[in-house]
């Protein structure tokens, strides 16, 4: 089956030379940079499998959809407490090749699941173990890094909490997990991609979801605190996050904290999120009760995807409530946010690092440079699996592009750079769409937009708007790193590259 513009196709032949026996263990086979300290001793082991779920995603009487989930259970989740070493073994349960990606975590390059820059594609049947050291605390998410429009799209994504003693008190934490569905009438799925969508802004789903359900219901103490960890693990739409009913704080970017903001002092009100964002909204319920809603503002069509009902039991005891002196309804203003540790980050030395300029463009095969690695590269030879990438070029970073059709061996790196040395990079959006930019395997610091419309803060993802240039930093970390734009089907047709890191 083919996904349209892309060109994604789901049951592809593999080469025998690429081909592994079942249930094989994958092995890390980096010529590589990084390995986890010896000794890596695991102190929580798992096993997630992929394969088919059943999910009625077009209502309660309407036919099931098949989707993909880990473990069966649609947007598995993990919860681990920080300083977790979390051994993780990958077992492919689809009738293709798949890898798995840990999105947001710092670890060593071996474990990044990007075949074939970081590890050999995992096919049906076989396995791979990810061995992964949990320092930062916050909301992440894993997921494929092959055919992920039409795997990802078909909802093979998790949440991975990495919890940290040291967080205030919140009466509720709550995980909600947006993405949009492509179906037909009868539960199927429509094509993914579309080449009128690849080329521009994405071929996008017409049944939206939060945790798999049109909205979700949460009760919360009247005056309490509640945490809503909001993830967009959609593969195209771009959403602006905002809260009506209540005062709510932005508290956590990507996982990682930030000065509480109001959400009111933000630009709109809201926080403009792309696939792949994370963010964390602390929202004090009013005293007085009545409902508070979080929704999706970006279309006129407003999608309010949650629901905060005060559960009647006040949160305070008496005589230690302060005056409501706000809005009607709203809870006690003169009490400020319930803000996060500050982030433990190798923080980057702005003043003297490196700058590089990246400039995303719209491109044909024709308009990108054919360019290789030098053949003595240990890489040289690596070929990306057919089905992983588009059918053809729409998108590149400069002049250069990702493998798309014919054309599957890996480019050579945007950039070399040296371990422990700090970086500037400027990325300037030169196409009429806006682009959430991803590098693997850091958290950089976002230090400004052209538009300025971005507080500074640490993330791995930054949504960079038309005609808008941000400059991020961050101090390199050995390996090689895949920097790429989060709309998968930007990411599948060209937009993406990597750097090498030595």
């Amino acid at each position: 089956m083919k996904n349209g513009g892309a060109g994604f196709s789901r049951r592809a032949f593999l080469g025998a030379g690429a081909a592994l026996g079942a249930m094989a263990v994958v092995a890390p086979s980096r010529t590589g940079f990084a390995r986890v300290p010896a000794p890596f001793v695991p102190t929580r082991t798992l096993t997630l499998a992929s394969g088919e779920a059943e999910l009625r995603l077009l209502g309660p009487d309407k036919p099931a959809t098949a989707i993909y989930a880990y473990d069966g259970e649609p947007f598995r989740q993990i919860r681990v407490p920080r300083g977790t070493r979390l051994e993780a073994t990958y077992l492919n349960g689809l009738d293709e090749g798949s890898s798995l990606h840990f999105h947001g975590i710092r670890m060593p390059n071996e474990y990044d699941g990007v075949p074939p820059l970081t590890q050999p594609l995992v096919q049906p049947g076989g396995r791979f173990v990810h061995r992964l050291p949990l320092d930062d605390p916050g909301t992440f998410f894993f997921h494929p890094h092959c055919d992920e429009t039409g795997q990802a799209g078909r909802g093979l994504v998790g949440a991975l909490i990495v919890e940290d003693p040291r967080d205030p008190h919140f009466d509720v934490d709550e995980v909600l997990c947006l993405k949009d569905w492509r179906l037909a009438d009868d539960g199927g799925f429509l094509e993914l991609s579309e080449p009128d969508g690849a080329s521009k802004a994405g071929t996008f789903g017409g049944t939206r979801t939060v945790n798999g359900v049109p909205v979700a219901e949460i009760a919360v103490p009247a005056g309490g605190d509640a945490r809503l960890r909001i993830l967009n693990v959609d593969s195209t739409r771009i959403m602006d996050i905002g809260v009506e009913g209540a005062q709510a704080w932005l508290i956590a970017v990507d996982g990682h904290a930030l000065p509480p903001i109001l959400l009111d002092e933000l630009p709109d009100g809201i926080w403009r999120m792309g696939p792949a964002q994370r963010i964390d909204i602390h929202v004090r319920m009013p005293l007085k009760g009545g409902p508070v809603t979080v929704g999706d503002y970006r279309a006129a069509d407003i999608y309010h995807f949650a629901t905060l009902r005060a559960d009647g039991k006040r949160a305070r005891k008496p005589g230690k409530e302060p005056h409501d002196k706000g809005e009607p309804g709203k809870g006690a203003p003169d009490k400020g946010a319930l803000a996060l540790p500050r982030p433990e980050l190798p923080f980057p030395e702005i003043e003297t690092a490196e700058l590089h300029s990246f400039t995303l463009q719209q491109a044909t095969d024709a308009a990108v440079k054919n360019l290789g690695l030098p053949p003595d590269d240990p890489l040289a030879k690596a070929l990306v699996a057919s089905f992983c990438v588009g059918a053809t070029t729409y998108w590149s970073i400069g002049q250069i592009s990702w493998s798309t059709g014919n054309r599957l061996g890996l480019p050579p790196p945007l950039a070399v750079m040296q371990e422990g040395r700090s970086y500037r990079i400027e990325i300037k959006n030169e196409t009429r769409y806006p682009h959430p930019i991803h590098l693997h395997g850091h958290a950089f610091y976002v230090i400004s937009s052209s538009k300025g419309r971005l507080p500074q803060h640490f993330a791995d993802t930054v949504l960079v708007q038309p005609g808008e240039a941000v400059e991020i930093a961050f101090v390199a970390a050995p390996g090689d790193w895949v920097f790429h734009c989060h709309i998968l089907e930007h990411m599948e047709t060209g937009m993406m590259g990597w750097f090498r890191v030595i």
